[in-house]
């Protein structure tokens, strides 16, 4: 009974949230356009960053979400002038790197004085913004059979800003999607030769996604933050992998699969490790043992969905021209 309250309570849990928002992010560039995003985890990281160094700083809740976002922003032109030229592998290798690169500066005992190293930065020092705007008392509250603090880290209030905030960008996709603008998105992912014959400016049309989904990928970091910390490793190879996973899951392109993807993904996670926790003796597996075997699952589970139904969940198999 425990374990399947622990596993709804993940469907709803704040790093849920946030990793729904980022994979919002990674639809604008993959399944809107078509681009091979595999350094997402640096967006996320930079707001991260952005967004905890302001407030640390001094900085108002308002003006270190501004940060946050032009810092992402900036990230995204930076990345997309020399690379959005590139196709296919090339780009996914070129993404990667730069994601590695931001990691590794933040990191580094150079600027450790601003990012606080290989340890990061703690919670404590820039969480009081957020959790001083609750409504909710400081306290614990229970509702159903779920209890969560009204303010701190994980809290009630985290929880409802996180999925408010996915719940207005995944409108905001879905909007988006439906516009011209995101027609020409979708011309460009399947044929961009024949969408510049059009007289389109392809390599602009692509900054912008790449931009947007940055911008929102980076609140995704902050929402993630705001449960925690700020860690850079938290934030490396396997976070871009694990959006990947959750968005491919659910059906990239549309509206709600980052949504269930994330939901599904985070589930079943705590789910299968809390069976093989219960069910696999420890001479056999021990607990630190247990996390990577339980990814193991998941991935064999992926890989079974993209052989059996390449399009996700909820996707569309003729949205996408992959899929043929």
């Amino acid at each position: 009974m425990n374990l399947l309250l622990d596993s709804i309570n993940e469907l709803f849990a704040p790093a849920t949230a946030a990793f729904a928002l980022a994979a919002i992010g990674l639809n604008f560039h993959f399944g809107l356009t078509g681009l091979l995003n595999m350094g997402h985890a640096g967006f996320m990281l930079l707001g991260m960053y952005g967004y905890a160094i302001s407030t640390s700083r001094g900085a108002p809740i308002w003006l270190a979400l501004v940060i946050a976002i032009v810092v992402a922003a900036l990230f995204g032109l930076l990345l997309g002038w020399p690379t959005l030229k590139l196709r296919g592998d090339y780009l996914a290798i070129a993404t990667i790197s730069a994601a590695e690169l931001v990691r590794y500066l933040g990191r580094s005992n150079t600027l450790q004085s601003l990012t606080g190293g290989s340890t990061g930065i703690r919670g404590n020092d820039f969480k009081f913004t957020f959790e001083e705007l609750s409504p909710l008392p400081d306290e614990n509250i229970t509702f159903l059979f779920w209890t969560r603090h009204g303010s701190l880290s994980s809290s009630w209030w985290l929880v409802i800003v996180a999925w408010v905030a996915v719940a207005l960008f995944a409108l905001l996709y879905w909007q988006l999607a439906r516009s011209p603008w995101g027609r020409v998105l979708k011309g460009i992912r399947e044929d961009e030769d024949a969408v510049r014959a059009l007289g389109k400016n392809v390599y602009s049309y692509k900054m912008q996604a790449l931009v947007l989904g940055g911008v929102i990928g980076a609140l995704g970091g902050v929402l993630w933050a705001l449960g925690g910390s700020v860690q850079p490793d938290s934030m490396g190879r396997p976070t871009t992998f694990w959006i990947w996973t959750l968005l491919l899951l659910g059906g990239a392109a549309t509206v709600l699969g980052p949504i269930v993807g994330s939901m599904i993904f985070w589930m079943s996670l705590v789910l299968i490790k809390g069976l093989a926790s219960a069910f696999i003796p420890s001479s056999v597996l021990s607990p630190v043992e247990i996390e990577p075997f339980s990814l193991v699952l998941v991935g064999i589970t992926l890989m079974c969905l993209v052989i059996f139904r390449p399009q996700g969940i909820l996707g569309n198999k003729r949205e996408l021209a992959f899929n043929d």
